[in-house]
């Protein structure tokens, strides 16, 4: 065994050498020399080499005397991990048709995630799934993609599969075990566990109790649990005070259901995208955090994960008038209104319809964020874009509700609303708060987007470099290391990867190398197809995704399963 020298904070350390770096005359694929290594423990960077051979780490320390087919610089840079996205909505993309060249292709490739570091996503999320997961799998394996993909079995799929359109009600003995024997189906065809979305159709109607033996069945095929929350603020998404009985589930019950079920099953399980929303419950974000860490200090296998935004996905078409008002004035089911305020007008006419209209906007601005956080994105008055709620009730000298009303009628009678909204609901200290958790990992709740497409949310293009950048670099809510690490090691801990979230030889070689002196986030909610800055290089599997800050459009991502987990440690690539 040969020993190679290791710069580790300034001081040399002699480790042992894989049987890869011991012979002199071994050529790397690719070498890259003179980098900072972040190798996603949160431990201090040291100066090292790194050399990737046939899709492996397969030597880290001075390799100044091994050849490479290709030598990159990287010296000034940090040489970390490939980013691991734990909650991603890339699966739709993934499954894009068309060959090599076309834009299904290109959007397979997953520019707007690969070019952020990204080189592995969790898809089939919030309860959402293709069934079943074989077929998936067998058309995502055949067609390529850009970054690796690990598939989740829906909740609310199996759940709709086997109540039917009767899913409004608690689910029987039987058609529980119906439903577990579908979640042990999707392990067996290679899912990584079970996704549940209980404030979605038809989830929400699920009790506890029914999701213990799914949720086991997932842990007993090696999978995980991740759940989007009942509700994330004071009242689930769902709920209209004018409409609906008071009473349902707040945030704070649904962490503490979520702790329940990995209390109970053992099951590793992640409330995803964590968040305390709307005005009225802004400053929780302690409470759910305390409620994590009290039940982690019992053993409770109970993580998080959370974009670095305080604004959400459903924030961005935020129409703020209650959605049964134009339900219910409908001609009929399958018909179209072509003018909602029309419909509105005739709900104001109606005394007490119109202080239900008002009762229900009040409610939605709170849960939004309150005035002064609605910000006007699209409407047909070009001065009004970019203005508030408030800024427009000040102007006019009305109340916020009154100001939604006069977007409808006075906006584009053609669309719900009279105007694209965005509502900024979350509170920055939340974020922040939530941020520096060392269970916490960073994840993009994003889809795949290309620049053609239409308006989405800055997450899409900027969650990793940002949750770098602002909130360790510029904010210093944790270190650098510690936020590399939460999209690394971290994750890949909670899925049981044993191969992947680490540069260590032996690994593979997904590995991401940053310009922390350029990297920034240039995704804006104005212009949100913006890349980032600063990600040089991105391989996946060892081949290269982003080539010195240009996309390559290269499908060299796999399907992983928790068998691989269990079997590919410890593999090398000599």
């Amino acid at each position: 065994m040969r020993l190679v020298k290791i710069t580790l904070m300034g001081l040399g350390f002699l480790v042992a050498a894989s049987p890869a770096v011991a012979q002199e005359n071994d050529q790397f694929d690719t070498l890259l020399r003179g980098g900072r290594v972040l190798d996603g423990t949160g431990n201090p960077w040291f100066r090292a080499d790194v050399g990737l051979k046939n899709g492996f780490i397969v030597a880290i320390g001075d390799l100044a005397s091994t050849g490479a087919d290709r030598v990159i610089d990287v010296e000034g840079r940090y040489v970390v991990p490939g980013f691991i996205d734990l909650h991603s909505h890339a699966d739709d993309g993934l499954d894009a048709p068309g060959v090599e060249g076309s834009e299904g292709a290109r959007r397979r490739a997953a520019p707007n995630l690969v070019s952020q570091g990204v080189t592995t996503v969790v898809v089939n999320q919030d309860g959402r799934s293709p069934w079943p997961i074989v077929d998936q799998r067998a058309r995502l394996e055949d067609r390529g993609h850009g970054p690796n993909a690990a598939l989740m079995i829906g909740h609310n799929t199996i759940r709709e599969l086997a109540l039917g359109e009767d899913y409004r009600r608690f689910a029987t003995p039987a058609e529980v075990q119906q439903m577990a024997g579908m979640v042990e189906q999707g392990m067996a065809e290679g899912a990584f566990g079970l996704s549940a979305g209980l404030e979605y159709v038809p989830g929400r109607w699920s009790e506890t109790s029914e999701l213990y033996p799914l949720v086991e069945a997932a842990g007993a095929g090696g999978g995980i649990y991740i759940v989007h929350e009942r509700s994330s603020g004071m009242t689930p998404m769902w709920f209209w005070p004018s409409q609906d009985d008071p009473g349902p589930p707040t945030m704070i019950q649904t962490i503490l259901e979520d702790i329940d079920i990995a209390e109970r099953t053992g099951v590793t399980t992640v409330a995803t995208h964590i968040k305390a929303r709307g005005s009225d419950f802004w400053g929780a974000g302690t409470v759910l955090a305390d409620l994590i860490e009290r039940a982690r200090s019992r053993g409770i296998p109970i993580w998080a994960d959370q974009y670095p935004y305080n604004t959400t996905g459903s924030d961005g078409g935020t129409v703020l008038l209650p959605r049964w008002l134009f339900e219910n004035m409908s001609p009929s089911p399958n018909s179209t209104i072509s003018d909602f305020g029309a419909v509105l007008e005739a709900a104001l006419n109606d005394a007490g319809r119109g202080e239900q209209v008002r009762q229900d906007v009040a409610h939605e601005i709170s849960r939004r964020g309150g005035p002064e956080n609605l910000v006007i994105m699209d409407h047909p008055d070009p001065e009004k874009i970019g203005r508030t709620v408030a800024e427009l009730a000040a102007e006019w000298d009305a109340y916020p509700v009154e100001v939604a009303i006069r977007l409808q009628l006075e906006g584009d009678r053609s669309r719900p609303g009279g105007a694209r909204v965005r509502g900024f609901s979350l509170s920055e200290l939340d974020v922040e708060s939530f941020s520096g958790e060392t269970w916490l990992v960073t994840a993009s709740d994003a889809g795949i987007a290309l620049p053609s497409d239409g308006p989405v949310h800055a997450r899409f293009y900027g969650t990793f470099p940002r949750k770098i950048k602002r909130y360790a670099m510029d904010l210093g809510v944790l270190s650098v290391e510690s936020a590399v690490r939460s999209m690394t090691t971290l994750p890949a801990q909670v899925l049981g990867l044993k191969d992947r979230g680490m540069i260590r030889e032996g690994f593979i070689a997904d590995v991401t190398v940053l310009d922390l002196d350029e990297l920034q986030d240039n995704a804006t909610f104005f212009e949100p197809h913006q890349y980032a800055s600063g990600v040089d290089l991105v391989f996946v599997n060892g081949e290269l995704v982003v080539d010195e800050g240009e996309l390559t459009y290269a499908l060299p991502g796999v399907i992983l399963t928790p068998e691989d987990a269990r079997t590919q440690a410890g593999r090398t690539g000599s």
